[in-house]
């Protein structure tokens, strides 16, 4: 059962509509960024590295992270065009974080997306050289005039991104994760709580989520007040994702969630149903769904695609 109610069918279709339009933006943009072609400062671009850069990040997707930048900064008058480059500098992160996620060493999969992931379509080393490639070229991509005219708000989306990846994000979270599952010596019966799983998930999985939003505001240059209430958005809506996550890798199909499910109980990793049960997951999942969608609510209907955003989260099946 879903956690609500579905939003109005007309909502849910500007919202799909919405969503596809950006990825099919997202993708061209990246297909025309990640060329053999050096840009100035660079020396080449050896092929294979461009190659396994391409293969993760030109697999299709949701492309949800790049949509909440674009939707996020339309509240403040920017132009989708003008979100575009920090759009893609967020879903380079975000097909970095997975291509190491899915190593050997953390996660250890073979299937992203209904296919070899890319360690498996190349091997350990590109894809490690790949995954280190486009997180670099995500700061990149923030430093240039074409992200925004102003050099303040370059550098402020430069400080958001990286302390969201790093050491107090998701690197940090990754390896709360590791540690949760016993990789570096046993875990006292008891350690890990709901407290724990909400600061690990919130590193790993829901950094980013919220600075997508964060980002959005940051090109507008939003009020406080505004930025604040984006910021409560991202944040309730980046631990329903990982909720929802942790339902589907429960009792999703693989072929339709495009990765092999049932994961998280046998590696013993420390999820919010680990700690809280199915049912009061579901609950927790519902009441973040209505607390994102209440912290819009100064927005009016303009906030319509980010609160149906919100359901999208909560009701997804891949």
């Amino acid at each position: 059962m879903p956690p609500r109610a579905k939003p109005k069918r007309s909502t849910q279709r500007a919202f799909e509509s919405r969503l596809a339009s950006i990825a099919k933006q997202v993708e061209g943009l990246l297909g025309k960024l990640l060329t053999p072609e050096p840009e100035d400062g660079e020396l080449a671009r050896p092929m294979r590295l461009v190659d396994a850069m391409r293969y993760a990040t030109l697999a299709g997707g949701k492309r949800l992270r790049p949509f909440l930048v674009v939707e996020s900064a339309q509240l403040f008058g920017v132009k989708p065009e003008n979100a575009m480059m920090s759009a893609v500098a967020v879903e380079c992160i975000h097909a970095y974080s997975l291509i190491h996620d899915d190593l050997p060493a953390m996660d250890n999969d073979a299937v992203r997306r209904g296919r070899p992931t890319a360690h498996k379509a190349f091997d350990e080393a590109t894809a490690i050289l790949a995954g280190d490639a486009l997180q670099t070229f995500a700061f990149d991509l923030l430093s240039r005039k074409e992200t925004h005219a102003d050099p303040a708000v370059r550098i402020a989306l430069i400080a958001e991104l990286s302390r969201t990846a790093g050491l107090g994000g998701m690197a940090g979270g990754q390896i709360l994760d590791l540690t949760a599952e016993g990789r570096f010596g046993k875990i006292p019966k008891g350690a890990i709580g709901e407290d724990e799983v909400i600061m690990l998930e919130a590193m790993k999985t829901g950094a980013l989520i919220r600075a997508s939003c964060g980002m959005g505001a940051i090109l507008g240059k939003a009020p406080e007040s505004a930025r604040q209430a984006i910021d409560f958005y991202g944040y309730a809506l980046g631990q329903a994702f990982q909720i929802a996550d942790d339902l589907l890798d429960l009792e999703g199909d693989a072929k339709t969630v495009g990765k092999k499910t049932k994961k998280d109980a046998a590696a013993g990793k420390a999820t919010f149903i680990s700690v809280l049960g199915v049912d009061s997951a579901r609950a927790r999942l519902a009441m973040l769904v209505e607390t994102a969608e209440l912290s819009l609510k100064e927005f009016g209907d303009q906030a319509a695609t980010l609160r149906a955003a919100a359901q999208f989260v909560a009701n997804r099946q891949a």
